[in-house]
């Protein structure tokens, strides 16, 4: 993966259009910009239960998007990254439908995982009440077959998202030539998601075991022995992250998110500055994706809150939900828990911009930031355009996720990107992206409680971030690119004076 920042996009909510228009944009407008694309599902089909994160067929490009060939063709001109839904696939796949026609009889039974599978003695209260959820209930959706089977069905997510042994052979081939697909179609990094859950094991939480990571360890070889880099998507206790981290090309960090948001809500940066000292260098940096902002990341371990506290004390991390639900106006409120389907219980669902209370300058610091710590940036489509929340999407939906998941035309995109705060973002990223100093040694200045002092280092370059958090302003110095360069973000509550200067 290049040291670029890179872009998370649908293909279909980002131009309008299908794979043609998205690279119509990464090679016209948005040329240089991005050194990576990650393609959110984009197989047959997009428009599921879960916006194609339950695929009737992981192995065809939904047709309103393209082919493998526009994958490819795309692929030449930046790299691309693509997603494998280890977990589970649609109820209304081939395999299923077959399975759900003849039971025993088809030859995908023992793919679609059953509760029986798992426990073939027969479950608990003990067992069942230590299995990790990440949404309220079960996760068992029951069915009668067409030949009159009844079966009790292990469904994490959804009861239209089914899941499948990962471990029985049948699992192994569809994940396997999933793989394969990608890998030939000139995709160079896969997105595993919702692995923490693929291993199910009797008595035990069924999330991020040590039978869960053995799997990764085994799937992330496979892979690479195709040409294929691993990332691997959990949203858990942040050294679990770290443990991840050892094992796999890259983790996301879903920690920043909340932490930058506490850093500037809260005017402290001791929260940021420890987890900047033990964070894993080989991440993923996030301030928004497809999901919700995560809250899990920086909590306590629910198994055991006191001896494993969290990055943040949980009176804060309570009054951060309720800062992110003022400055949205109660927007975030209507989006997240038992006020949509498909909820997760450890994320909040607000547009990062929104989260902010639209304040640009806030917004740019927050970027900055990200951009500063180590590993590869990745900005969500919403976010580089400081989207807002849809609330007619969520309203037409009633799934909370969609107020931040904007369908954007090609037109709306040309007049969003003339915004001086998105202007002011793509400055930012092209410092990013061709700064040789980014290269180099990263470091954690020593400073007030209420000061960020994050700098990198190579031979004859430097640049340096400082941001003051109390009075919401940073500071770019850069040496050694171009002469030296000073930017000044300055971050009043007022969108008419957030601006970048360079002097």
């Amino acid at each position: 993966m290049k040291n670029q920042v890179q872009l998370i996009t649908y293909v279909d909510r980002f131009g309008g259009g299908g794979l043609a228009d998205l690279q119509a944009l990464l090679t016209g407008p948005l040329a240089g910009v991005f050194g990576g694309v990650h393609l959110l599902p984009f197989f047959h089909t997009i428009d599921g239960a879960d916006a194609g994160f339950d695929p009737i067929d992981h192995t065809r490009v939904d047709d309103r998007l393209g082919d493998w060939g526009d994958v490819k063709r795309l692929a030449q001109h930046v790299d691309v990254m693509a997603d494998v839904i280890v977990n589970h696939m649609s109820s209304d796949s081939p395999q299923f439908q077959d399975f759900a026609a003849r039971g025993s009889a088809s030859p995908y039974d023992g793919l679609f995982l059953t509760m029986d599978a798992v426990f073939p003695q027969g479950a608990t209260e003990r067992d069942l009440l230590a299995i990790y959820r990440p949404r309220p209930g079960a996760p068992f959706t029951f069915v009668t077959l067409a030949n009159g089977e009844r079966r009790i069905l292990w469904t994490t997510f959804t009861a239209k998202q089914v899941d499948i042994d990962v471990r029985h052979p049948q699992g192994r081939a569809y994940l396997l030539a999933i793989l394969r697909q990608l890998a030939d179609a000139g995709v160079t990094m896969v997105r595993c998601d919702a692995v923490g859950y693929a291993i199910k094991k009797p008595g035990d939480s069924c999330f991020m075991m040590a039978e869960t990571f053995a799997f990764i360890d085994e799937f992330a070889g496979i892979a690479r022995g195709l040409g294929l880099e691993v990332l691997v998507e959990v949203h858990s206790y942040y050294r679990k992250q770290i443990e991840i981290a050892q094992r796999v090309d890259w983790v996301y960090d879903f920690a920043l998110p909340p932490l930058v948001l506490h850093a500037l809500f809260f005017g402290t940066a001791a929260p940021l500055q420890a987890w900047a000292r033990q964070r894993p260098a080989n991440a993923i940096t996030v301030l928004d994706t497809h999901d919700g902002i995560g809250i899990i990341d920086i909590g306590a371990d629910a198994s055991d809150r006191t001896a494993r506290p969290g990055l943040v004390p949980p009176a804060e991390l309570d009054q951060l939900v309720e800062r992110i639900h003022a400055n949205s106006g109660g927007q975030s409120r209507e989006a997240t828990g038992a006020a949509a389907s498909n909820l997760d219980l450890y994320q909040v669902n607000c547009t990062f911009y929104d989260a902010l209370g639209r304040d640009d300058g806030a917004y740019l610091i927050a970027r900055a930031i990200q951009f500063f710590l180590p590993g590869v940036p990745q900005v969500y489509y919403v976010g580089l355009l400081a989207g807002e929340n849809d609330m007619a999407l969520l309203k037409a939906s009633g799934v909370g996720r969609d107020i931040n998941r904007h369908h954007y035309g090609m037109d709306e995109i040309a007049l969003q990107l003339q915004r001086p705060v998105v202007q002011q973002l793509l400055q930012l990223i092209r410092l990013r992206n061709s700064h040789p100093a980014f290269g180099g040694q990263f470091s954690v200045g020593a400073s007030a409680a209420t000061v960020l002092d994050l700098r990198w280092t190579s031979p004859g370059a430097s640049v340096q971030l400082v941001v003051d958090l109390a009075a919401r302003s940073a500071r770019i110095t850069s040496q050694g690119s171009g002469g030296d360069t000073t930017w000044q973000l300055a971050g009043p509550a007022s969108r008419a004076e957030a601006s970048i200067v360079c002097g």
